[in-house]
């Protein structure tokens, strides 16, 4: 079941931003001798890899915090996003880690599972990172791009270290995330909705004036 949590975590990370986790997974594997990634995941731990997923971090690090750059940006992340957390999902669930010693029983002989999961968990969160971020855009005039942005860059990252390292707590603050999520987006569509009406207001008495 731990490695459920584990493929999770990471997973969710990566709906939130699709080369944290895999630049995380990548980098622990690499210099830490308690996460070893199975055979067939190995190449996350290269310098090619390494190299090629951190640019690609750095430019969505960067995209995403420009209005209407962002939201461009999550259309295209779309299919990549779900893409990086089938691979995370499924090198994260079968790779021995700090809290996990024998992963080899987890899904045998069923390889396809757990990148199943990791597509549908990676896809469902950036559904509600999509959703949320043009309402947040609309009512702070794009303000809030930078900073929510931010708070979602230390998430993911957030997310894929306690996947390796305590992955009950991952799977906590992902609930946590969502919950807020859900709270969240009602609260800045009605704003954006009321910000919007103000404006029509206005507009109006100005045309009959």
């Amino acid at each position: 079941m731990i490695e459920f949590f584990v493929g999770a975590g990471l997973a969710a990370a990566a709906g939130l931003n699709a080369w944290m986790p895999l630049l995380t997974l990548g980098l622990a594997a690499r210099f830490f001798d308690a996460v070893q990634l199975p055979q067939a995941w190995s190449w996350l731990s290269s310098d090619l890899a390494l190299w090629i997923i951190g640019i690609l971090l750095v430019l969505e690090l960067v995209a995403d915090k420009i209005p209407v750059v962002d939201t461009v940006n999550d259309a295209i992340q779309t299919v990549i996003r779900p893409a990086s957390g089938g691979i995370v999902f499924g090198a994260g669930a079968a790779s021995e880690t700090i809290r996990v010693d024998d992963p080899a029983t987890f899904f045998e002989n069923v390889n396809w599972v757990p990148i199943a999961f990791g597509v549908v968990i990676a896809l469902a969160v950036h559904i509600f990172k999509a959703t949320f971020r043009p309402f947040a855009n609309a009512a702070t005039g794009g303000v809030a791009a930078p900073v929510v942005s931010t708070a979602e860059d230390a998430t993911s990252l957030g997310l894929s270290i306690f996947a390796i390292v305590l992955p009950i707590v991952g799977i906590i603050l992902l609930v946590g995330a969502i919950v807020t999520a859900a709270i969240l987006i009602p609260r800045v569509k009605r704003q954006r909705d009321a910000r919007a009406a103000i404006r029509a207001a206005n507009a109006s008495q100005s045309s009959s004036t």
